[in-house]
């Protein structure tokens, strides 16, 4: 297991309380729709088991992960709720998931065989889900090839055919193409579904609705809906606010990266901090050192972009390259000492910086800074 740096100054507080409104907040969109919650790569950032158990007691009905191994990861903390994998996965792999009570995703029909002589040698009943590729082109069972699939899910005793869904590529996309797009999808899918019920085949579960599909497509919501980003307190883009603003709610962020001043020292005007001098002082300035760096997760490309930090409710951009341990900030002639709070992501007074501010600088996506957080910086559950 990787090292968390318990012994330095600088870690990840997950609140506790942002995640159960937040699964408030979608739980009213939803209405009768169950809520999966999507907490794959480490509860994107936030801390796989402590997010979960929040998100469960806060109302989720279930929990997806990518791998077996987050899967098996959350059993042994104590997770009894459904556990779906989002992706088929290797035949070797499927005992270890069986074993565990993994939901397994179907993508194929080879996929499918060697689940149900898993099964079989295991013995039991396991649960299954076909994923069905309407567009996105990435992984699944194509619609004219459903009926293979399902032959063989269904012949078997030890194969409980719980799920059938899809997975939207363009759902947070507002353009006419984007929601046309999403909408053919939908379409695709829901053609398959019927196309089952009339041979007499009838998932439980039926889901298509990722964050962007709960929000935008009311007739994506199905009787299920895996909910990622928005959990976190993060809409994958603006437009997709006001499914939540009918409900009177918005997101709350959950999580928020704090460090403490570890040195200071005072520069003069044209002093270039850091590796590779690359900007000079252009005045002499307070410049503090912040233990926390790319290894951590705060993007080298944030320091030619303009980031800023928070110290002592007030913002304070960098001073030199970000290292792989730590940050230096210019806090101009302000009066700075070790041991002060610095917030990297997070609110601090009336100020806040987002990952999606983190993002726009570093012409990246929100999803990409929250996955990014390292796994030495602890995460601590509060509120």
């Amino acid at each position: 297991m990787p090292v968390e740096g318990v012994r330095r100054p600088a870690w990840a507080e997950i609140s506790a309380s942002a995640l159960a409104h937040n699964v408030a907040a979608l739980k009213s969109v939803l209405g009768d729709t169950l809520l999966c919650a999507v907490v794959k790569a480490n509860a994107y950032g936030h801390g796989a088991q402590l997010a979960a158990k929040a998100m469960l007691d806060g109302g989720a009905d279930s929990l997806a992960v990518a791998i077996v191994d987050e899967g098996i990861e959350l059993r042994g903390s104590g997770v009894s709720a459904p556990i779906l994998l989002l992706a088929e996965i290797p035949p070797e792999t499927i005992p270890d998931a069986l074993s565990h009570s993994l939901t397994l995703t179907i993508g194929s029909l080879e996929g499918a065989r060697a689940a149900v002589a898993a099964a079989k040698k295991l013995g039991g009943l396991h649960r299954v889900h076909v994923k069905l590729d309407t567009g996105m082109g990435r992984m699944g069972v194509t619609p004219d090839a459903i009926d293979d699939v399902v032959d063989v899910l269904i012949a078997s005793p030890q194969i409980d055919f719980e799920g059938l869904y899809t997975h939207f590529s363009v759902a947070d996309g507002s353009s006419a193409q984007d929601r046309a797009f999403t909408r053919a999808q939908i379409e695709r899918f829901n053609e398959v579904v019927a196309h089952l019920k009339a041979r007499g085949v009838t998932p439980r579960i039926l889901h298509t609705a990722n964050s962007a599909g709960a929000l935008g497509y009311p007739e994506s919501r199905q009787s299920m809906a895996r909910i990622g980003l928005a959990l976190y307190g993060y809409l994958p883009e603006g437009w997709l606010s006001s499914a939540l603003e009918e409900k009177g709610f918005t997101l709350e962020t959950a999580l928020t990266l704090r460090a403490q001043v570890v040195a200071v020292r005072r520069l003069e005007a044209g002093d270039r901090p850091s590796y590779g001098r690359r900007r000079a002082l252009a005045h002499a300035a307070t410049v503090a050192t912040v233990p926390f760096g790319y290894a951590d997760g705060y993007p080298r490309r944030l320091f030619d972009a303009g980031a800023d930090v928070l110290i002592n409710e007030k913002r304070y951009p960098l001073a030199g390259n970000v290292t792989m341990d730590q940050l230096l900030v210019d806090c101009d002639d302000d009066e700075v000492r070790p041991g002060d709070d610095v917030v990297l992501l997070g609110r601090q007074g009336d100020q806040e910086i987002t990952a999606e501010e983190w993002a726009r600088r570093a012409d990246t996506i929100t999803w990409e800074i929250l996955c990014g957080i390292g796994a030495r910086v602890p995460r601590v559950l509060v509120g």
